[in-house]
């Protein structure tokens, strides 16, 4: 769609333009397609997702199964691939939603500008990725070289030690920039700690809870009271532990999402696979982009869930979450 057509509407920014909110489809809110050979691959080589053609593989699959939006989740200088992002969503028409933004720190080197740089220049790197276009470099040197395609949201990540000391930075450069564009802020806690600290730190820089997805609170099933108590402040909760069975069974997470559409949260529920190298079929993983439409929507439903509520948290839910507005002068 134009520009011309969105004025003064609410969008969701692509890597292949912005679409109305209504054109999301059917979407995974929180999925890693690329990742370059760097820091998380020596932590974890599961994590290193960098073949073209075999991500392409796997979006095809997503699409042959109905699906229409995937949303990226690998921010700035940490191992996005911001042209293979643009260039896959053009070969395959899924659309992406890519991240700016920033990860947990054991991601980056550590002489890496992520760890030094102030908060007000970062928060204009982020609105320029948002605004003008991703940058295709960035992983050790300040990022230069740029392409056409822009981010759609902000990602942002707390370790163990939450969002204090030198994180507390990265958060305020965050919050600023999602001020000034009106993007949605996508943020990882680890197994749910730090949550409601994000939220509050937010919240008192002026965004709305609205403007917030909460990640990975469902990694542990003892969370689901405090899962519970974050939901109430009103921002979105992205789930995505669905055959992570190191963590917890399928059914253990229908249950979790039963509990939170009993309490009244529907409206607040995406969900995703958080994939990675390990969990892609391509790269001769277990899982694969279908997953959730030939296994886990089927068991959601045979627990209880109606297809009207699958279709919320799949089409409607993340329609509202990745949108942003835009007032023209």
């Amino acid at each position: 769609m134009s520009m011309a057509e969105i004025d003064n509407r609410s969008f969701i920014t692509t890597v292949t333009g912005p679409i109305a909110p209504e054109e999301i489809g059917f979407c995974h809110s929180h999925e890693h397609l690329f990742l370059k050979e760097g820091p998380a691959a020596k932590i974890d080589p599961s994590l290193q997702i960098d073949d073209f053609d075999k991500t392409v593989q796997e979006l095809n699959l997503f699409k042959e199964v109905g699906g229409t939006t995937i949303v990226d989740a690998q921010p700035i200088g940490s191992g996005r691939h911001s042209q293979w992002l643009m260039a896959a969503s053009q070969e395959t028409g899924v659309q992406i939603v890519a991240s700016t933004g920033f990860h947990k720190l054991i991601f980056y080197p550590e002489n890496h500008w992520i760890r030094t740089t102030d908060a007000d220049i970062l928060s204009e790197l982020f609105i320029d990725e948002l605004q003008n276009g991703m940058y295709t470099d960035g992983d050790e040197a300040w990022p230069k070289e740029r392409i056409t395609a822009k981010a759609g949201i902000i990602k942002t990540a707390s370790d163990f030690e939450g969002v204090g000391g030198h994180i507390y930075r990265l958060f305020k450069a965050a919050a600023q920039a999602a001020l000034a564009t009106g993007a949605p802020i996508m943020s990882h806690t680890e197994l749910g700690r730090a949550a409601l600290d994000q939220i509050k730190l937010f919240t008192d820089f002026g965004l709305s809870p609205r403007q917030l997805i909460i990640c990975h609170l469902d990694r542990k099933m003892d969370n689901v009271d405090y899962m519970l108590h974050v939901a109430s402040t009103g921002v979105y909760l992205e789930l995505d532990t669905i055959g992570r069975f190191k963590y917890h069974s399928d059914e253990e997470e229908v249950e979790l999402i039963i509990k939170l559409i009993e309490a009244g949260y529907e409206n607040q529920i995406l969900l995703g696979l958080d994939t990675t190298r390990k969990r892609l079929k391509s790269y001769g993983g277990d899982l694969g982009l279908d997953y959730l439409v030939q296994t886990f929507l089927p068991k959601l439903e045979s627990g209880g869930v109606s297809k009207a509520l699958i279709k919320k948290m799949m089409h409607d839910n993340p329609a509202k979450a990745f949108s942003k507005n835009i007032l023209v002068k």
